[in-house]
This record gives structure tokens, sequence and C-alpha cells, in this order.
């Protein structure tokens, strides 16, 4: 399996390597996004890729959930001509509800690997996240980690924190068990780890590695990029959350670390198709995908683009490379897992 490479590159050659806007008529001169990525260093994304292309980016943020719902009120109606969001569940959502169009790129399908897009072209993974296992060391030994399915046994017993059944990320990392473990394996592993909860779910990623490093649990499991703007804070409380705690990635023995993305797809009714894939093509330069990364400490889907130095100090790591596709559309049998085995 490959690895996430650490990689130097010239940011040069960024803008001869675009090949943006030469299908775009010149009628197409603005892109309608739809956008719940609230990163404000995603500004710069927009500003470049207008600067380079004329095409004026009109952007709407909101909650995944509430633009999909959105999307789907408007039909054919709507201005929408991309949508970007975070979690491969939400992207499934939405293609469920019939809101992308395939998209025949070559160069989408030369830089993105197969298993961080639709097989049919509806959505294409922009970003990559991990789901990791944060950890105590004054209380955890390494070696004691190993896997996602381990942290429910005995001995994890009132020494684990996560996140609510609700959330999309445990959503797809529990989609991701299913797919890889099946039903029944992966049910045992919910039971597992409600009986291990060091507390009811609360809280966000964030909420997690603080309580670990507070000694209200042991372990948790949170995405890597939020441990790293802890450790990239301008708060020195953060920076010490960050300093008492440490990434172990897990099954590496094995599948690899279980990895998430942000994406996009083109909408089925865009008015501004062209406008749409161009900026998609964009956003997989070189110049595109060092922004992602330094922006939100997220791993490019690109090789040989540079990472952020804390990230990159968190080390190479296998990834769990089975297609997205293949777990993406497990959200409501998720949910069935979650409930029956009480994680709130």
């Amino acid at each position: 399996m490959n690895k996430l490479a650490i990689l130097g590159v010239t940011l040069a050659s960024a803008t001869t390597a675009v090949l943006v806007g030469s299908n775009v008529s010149a009628q197409e001169e603005v892109l309608n996004l739809y956008s719940s990525r609230h990163y404000d260093t995603d500004q710069a994304l927009y500003d470049n890729f207008t600067e380079q292309t004329g095409i004026e980016v009109n952007l709407i943020e909101g909650d995944g959930d509430e633009l999909i719902a959105r999307l789907t009120n408007e039909g054919a109606n709507s201005p929408a001509d991309l949508f970007i969001t975070v979690d491969v569940g939400r992207l499934a959502k939405a293609d469920s509800e019939g809101l992308f169009q395939p998209v025949d790129s070559d160069t989408l399908e030369a830089s993105i690997p197969d298993n961080l897009r639709h097989p049919d072209g509806h959505w294409f993974g922009l970003t990559q996240r991990a789901r990791v296992i944060v950890y105590n060391p004054e209380t955890v030994d390494p070696a004691e980690l190993s896997t996602y399915e381990a942290l429910a046994g005995a001995e994890w017993q009132d020494r684990v924190c996560i996140r609510s059944s609700s959330n999309i990320y445990n959503q797809s990392l529990m989609g991701s068990l299913i797919a890889n473990l099946g039903v029944d394996a992966a049910s045992d592993w919910a039971e597992g780890m409600v009986n291990n909860f060091a507390r009811e779910p609360e809280g966000g990623d964030t909420d997690q590695i603080k309580a670990v490093a507070a000694g209200l649990c042991d372990v948790a499991i949170a995405n890597h990029y939020y441990y790293a703007r802890l450790a990239k804070s301008d708060d020195v409380a953060d920076n010490a959350v960050a300093e008492s705690t440490a990434i172990f990635f897990p099954n590496q023995d094995d599948r690899g670390t279980h990895v998430n993305i942000s994406g996009a797809g083109v909408l089925a009714n865009a008015p501004n198709p062209d406008a749409a894939v161009a900026f998609l093509e964009y956003l997989t330069t070189p110049e595109a995908q060092s922004i992602f990364a330094e922006g939100n400490n997220e791993y490019p889907v690109v090789d040989g683009v540079d990472i952020d130095p804390v990230v990159a100090e968190l080390g190479d790591f296998k990834t769990d490379e089975a297609s997205l596709s293949d777990f993406s559309g497990n959200s409501a049998e998720a949910l069935i897992v979650f409930d029956e085995a009480g994680w709130k």
C-alpha cells in the first residue's frame, strides 16, 4: 500500500500547470459555489482561481446537511454549480439525492487516486483527513495501541473518549468498519466501545483531545488536524494540551488508518458546468493543494506536495486504500449499529 508522501515541490510551476478555463465560454465568467468548509484560508483558492481565469467565485457557505437540503429544494432552479463539503458521507448523501452530474476529466483522473473519487466522476476528494487515536503518554504506552478494534477490549474499560454517533466522522468510520469487518463484527466493536466510555459522548474532536490531556480519559479518536490546530495555536493553553498528548496511527499492521476527505461534485443543474470543472481541476494543482494543506493542516490528495511542518512531525503512515465508495453509503446502517449498541 502507498504511504502519504512528504515531498517538496516547487510552486513556481503551479500557474503553468493550471489547465483551467480552456472549455469555459465567454458567458461562463462566474462560478456559484456552495461550501460547508468554513476555513478563512480557502479564500486564497477563490482569489487565485479568479486571478488566473477571470472567473468570479460567488460563495454561499452553510452546514453541509443544510446545503444539501437547500439544493434539493431548489431543484432545477438552483443557481449552484459546485458543492464542496467535508466527509464522504455527505457527498454520498448528496449523490443519493441525484444532486451531482458525472464529470469526465483527464486532469482529475490523473491527479486524484481512484479510491478517493467516485467511480463515475460524481464527486472527487480534494484533501485527506486521518482519523487517529490520541493518547496520554503518561498513562498509555504506545506499545499498548494497535487498532480501532482493540479499543473495544476489556483493558480499555472507562478509558475512552469519543464523539456522539450523530457525528458524520464517526458514521463514516463505522461505515468503513462495516465494509472491512462485516456488520456483526462492527456491532461487537460498537458495544465494546460503549462499555469502555470514560464519559457519555459530548463535544467535538478538540474536546476529546482536551479530555485526554485533562486525564478524563486515556485515549480518544479524533481527526489529526484538530491536534495540529492545538499545537499551532496562539493560545498557550492549547499548546499545553498538544504537549500533553500524542498521536497514534491505528491498523498499521493490516489495512491501514481510516482516511476521509473533503470533496466536491459538479451539480446536476449547474448553470456553469465548465467553470465548475475548471475550478475542480485548479484545486488539484500544487498551488491549491499546498493552500489546503497549510490552511487546515490536511493531507493533499496529490503526490509531491509539501504538508504543514506540524503535521509532518506526526510521521509517515499507511492508509486504508479501500475505495471510499465502498463505505460512503453506509451511514444509515452505521446509525442502526450505533443505536443498537446504545452509543448516544
